[in-house]
């Protein structure tokens, strides 16, 4: 799996820092979690194409997380895009939809699918499910989770000593599917290791620290969380209904996570080396994402 943060700022844009927008290159698919102001010029630093965006998710409809979706779409359709898109957020998505096609001569040759969703699971597929959590913001915000289905190793020693035959069938065990041989049934759970946890990826969205959250990342392979402020802005933190670092870093912990990225970064901090710090007193590996960082995390 390969993350790219295209921008990690929180409402406002500065010099160094684009509005949120997270691309998930996973499973053979290109996704994109939140639409910040200026996404679609930051695909283009980050050299990656657009049009291959087949799914896009919304965590909420503060404007620094949606108001680069009207111009994206529009230029899928300019460059010709004939895809589908689906596009997934929580209750008001439909509003959202309404107002897009209500800018200037909008017209798109392409489907699109606006989808509202709620807590639960929202795709799953032979390879990964995929999760939202309703959290804790000042409006409806969503989290998500994406996680790797990962098979039991193959014992191929043992299903030797069954009988079979080296070959076609050993695929066919693997993937879950009773075989014959010599007029006996080999089952896959005879040949199969202990089940195995897969990558596992959660992003925050906007939130104040909560249960939920906490559950909802739990053995989370990354955390990429928001921390807007440092403790000495704790009481904007909460007044605003978001995280410091020491708060993610806290999240992180007791969800067992093993390694979180903060992001959505208050303008306010030039340098974040306070930010690091106060996550570093809770929660040794963590860093500060960056505009055009990427991350590959490999499977195990």
């Amino acid at each position: 799996m390969e993350i790219t943060f295209l921008g990690t700022s929180s409402a406002v844009h500065s010099y160094t820092r684009n509005h949120p927008g997270i691309i998930l290159k996973a499973f053979g698919e290109v996704m994109l979690f939140d639409c910040g102001e200026s996404t679609q010029r930051q695909l283009i630093y980050a050299k990656i194409s657009p049009m291959k965006i087949s799914k896009i998710f919304i965590s909420h409809y503060h404007g620094d997380h949606i108001l680069g979706l009207p111009g994206l779409l529009q230029s899928l359709n300019f460059r010709g895009r004939e895809k589908p898109l689906t596009i997934y957020g929580p209750k008001g998505l439909k509003k959202v939809e309404n107002a897009i096609y209500s800018l200037g001569y909008c017209k798109f040759d392409f489907p699109i699918e606006f989808i509202e969703i709620s807590s639960g699971t929202i795709l799953e597929t032979d390879e990964y499910i995929l999760k939202s959590q309703e959290v804790m913001h000042n409006v409806t915000n969503l989290a998500y989770s994406i996680e790797e289905k990962k098979k039991p190793r193959f014992l191929r020693n043992k299903a030797i000593e069954l009988g079979v035959p080296v070959g076609p069938l050993f695929g066919k065990l693997h993937n879950g599917e009773e075989v014959e041989v010599n007029g006996k049934i080999i089952k896959p759970e005879q040949v199969l290791g202990d089940a195995r946890k897969g990558i596992k990826i959660t992003y925050s969205g906007d939130t104040r620290p909560c249960e939920e959250m906490i559950e909802f990342a739990k053995n989370s392979t990354l955390l990429i969380h928001e921390s807007t402020y440092t403790l000495e802005d704790d009481d904007k933190a909460r007044e605003n209904f978001h995280s410091t670092s020491q708060d993610a870093a806290t999240i992180a912990k007791c969800s067992n996570t093993k390694r979180l990225v903060l992001t959505h970064i208050s303008t306010r901090y030039t340098d974040t080396e306070d930010l690091l710090k106060e996550a570093k007193k809770v929660f040794e590996n963590v860093e500060v994402a960056d505009d055009l960082m990427t991350i590959e995390i490999l499977s195990a």
